[in-house]
Parts: C-alpha cells; structure tokens; sequence
C-alpha cells in the first residue's frame, strides 16, 4: 500500500457534515443549559454504568466510524497515511470528549467515559479502514473519482452535490416521515399540524408529497450530472428505498420494513416517476427551476399535511438511549435538507448562466 495520499474535497465535505450531525444529535435539544457545579471532567473516572446495553455500545462505536473514514482522506495530503490514520483518531477522540464534556451543562444528557471510549474505538476502526480503502473512494486516481469526473459537475458544485445526495439518503432513515418527505418544520420550531384528518385527503397529500421530492430529488441529481445516464438516479431511489425499508424495520416494534407502501405512497412513487421521466424529456436548461419549484411543492405539503394516523403503535426504540441520538440527527436532516439543496440548485443555476454568458 503506498503511503503517497492526496487530500480530497469531497471527502472534507463529508466529514465536516457528519462531524456536525454528530455535534447536533449528542447535544440536542440544546435547552435548558446550566452549570452543575461539578468538575466538568469527573465522569471520565466513573464507575461502568448499571443500566448500559450492547445495542448503546454499538451504536456509539458504529455511529462515529463513517466521520473517522473519510475524515482521513480529508486531511493534508503532505500527511503520509499512516500519520492521517492517527490523527483522524485523535480528532475522533477530541470530538467525542468535547460533546461529552459539553453534555455536563444538559439536564436531559448524561457524560459518559463509555461513550467516549467506543466513539474513540469507532474512530480507530473507521480511520484504518479509511486508510486502507479511503484511496477508492476520494483517490484522485481511483475508479470512481474517474467515474465521477466524467460523469459528475467539476469542482465544489460537484462535491456539494454529491454531499447532499448522501444526506438525502440520510433523511429516509427518519421512520415516521412519509415516503421522501422533507422539510417539517413544526418538529424543530413546534408549530401546530395546518390541516386535520381526513383519510380520501390524506391519501391525495402524502402521494403528492412522494410524487414532488421524488422529481426534485431526480432533477437535482440530473444537475449534477455532465451527462445523463439513468443507472445513477435509478441506483439513488433503490438506495432511497432500502434506507426506508431498513428504518422502518429497525425502529418500529414490531417491525414492518414495507411501512412506506401505503396507498399514497405507492401513488406517489409510479406518478413521481412518471413525471420525472416527462421532466428528463424537456431542454437542460428547464431542469434547475423545475428541481426548485418541485422541491418547493413538496415542502409546503409536508408542513400542511396532517400528522400520520398509522404509524405503528410502539415506537419507543426511537426513544430509547442511543438511538434517541441517530433519531435526532436523521431529523434534523430531513428537516433541512430541502432548504439547503435549494440554495444549491441557486447557486447551480447562476453558475450555469455565467458560464453560459462567457461561452457567448
């Protein structure tokens, strides 16, 4: 293995937003800060706590690995791989005892050394993976940074895009969210549900809500693509689906890993296909403002429609020790994400005319 490496921007991208969706979900809800009057470092030297499971401890060491991963391919290229390796888990192991330490001033969190010892555990395994398969991912010279060259937008649209695509996989592993629902901002801000029950409205709603973020979904990754070829999207909503599936499956008990197909639902899909397949027909240039006013549509229905009736009854292990973290942060993506693919397309858009106007 050579120990020549070379810094990737994407890679940076990525671990600066899982390194702030880690931040988020290990200090939410962020209320109720006061000074407890003990050392801050003192539960470092605690005795091992009575009522830890193996599902808290692994998801503390899962959760950390994907930032240590790609947090190796982000740092300097002057570093050799084995000293990226290193610091990717001394920084792991700094942004788990920060959150720790910070947890000292949360009433509803409690410090842990546990979890700073598997979140440092989770680095060290996530940083040597990444230092021996990080090259095919980020490497300048690997297959699939080939790929996306050719394939992907040059330079940070590219990257950001790319980015984005991932955290909207990341949103779908919010299980009480309709199918591709994003934006709910009565969560964050809590505001009250618009409209009531009504089951025929209901069915119209959450189809409409699949239909439209399916085809901003769909348009934005056509943005971002040089060419079109239709394998990417059609790996994207698999993938999308799969996070659905396995969401469903893992947080509700019991669980039911096709809980996303409901009638609306399954409305929403084939019609947000179909309509994505008559979008892909129209000229390029129409793509960016068609993905905008989708995402758009989509975003209002999800914050008119009615809370959903037919969730499972028990949901409690999204309540329950670390998963209340992971929900926590798939939440807030779920809850931002349109909002920030919109400035992107923005930005996308005035990028596309410049280039446009020099080429003239």
């Amino acid at each position: 293995m050579p120990l020549q490496r070379r810094s990737s921007p994407l890679a940076a991208y990525f671990a600066a937003a899982i390194g702030v969706l880690i931040v988020y979900a290990c200090l939410h809800p962020f209320s109720g800060w006061r000074d407890p009057g003990l050392p801050v470092f003192e539960f470092l030297s605690a005795p091992w706590p009575r009522y830890y499971t193996w599902v808290d401890l692994t998801v503390n060491v899962i959760g950390i690995v994907p930032f240590s991963f790609a947090l190796v391919s982000a740092l300097p290229g002057r570093l050799p791989r084995a000293g990226a390796v290193v610091l990717a888990v001394i920084l792991t192991f700094l942004l788990s005892l920060s959150v720790e330490t910070l947890q000292n001033f949360l009433p509803s969190r409690v410090p842990s050394n546990v979890d700073v010892g598997c979140n440092t555990l989770g680095g060290l395994l996530g940083a040597m993976a990444g230092g021996r398969w990080g090259g095919g991912l980020f490497d300048p010279h690997s297959g699939l940074t080939r790929w996306r060259r050719k394939n992907i937008v040059a330079g940070h649209p590219g990257e950001i895009g790319l980015t984005l695509m991932g955290l909207w996989l990341l949103t779908l592993l919010t299980p009480e969210n309709l199918l591709f629902a994003s934006g709910d901002l009565r969560r964050l801000f809590d505001l009250p549900t618009p409209l009531q029950f009504n089951p025929v409205r209901f069915v119209k709603v959450e189809a409409a809500i699949a239909a439209s973020q399916l085809v901003a979904v769909g348009l934005t990754l056509r943005c971002m693509m040089r060419q079109f070829s239709p394998w990417p999207l059609v790996l994207l909503v698999v993938l999308g689906l799969g996070a659905k599936t396995l969401a469903a499956a893992a947080f509700f008990s019991p669980g039911n890993p096709f809980h996303w197909a409901t009638p609306g639902g399954q409305i929403g899909l084939a019609a947000g296909t179909a309509l994505l397949g008559l979008c892909l027909l129209l000229p390029a240039r129409s793509h960016t403002m068609l993905a905008g006013l989708a995402l758009l549509l989509g975003t209002a229905l999800v914050n008119l429609a009615p809370d959903n009736p037919f969730l499972p009854s028990d949901v409690t292990l999204i309540r329950q020790g670390n998963f209340l973290n992971f929900h926590g942060l798939t939440q807030l993506s779920a809850s931002l994400w349109p909002f920030i693919t919109f400035i992107y397309l923005g930005a996308l858009g005035a990028s596309s005319q410049r280039d446009g106007f020099r080429n003239h």
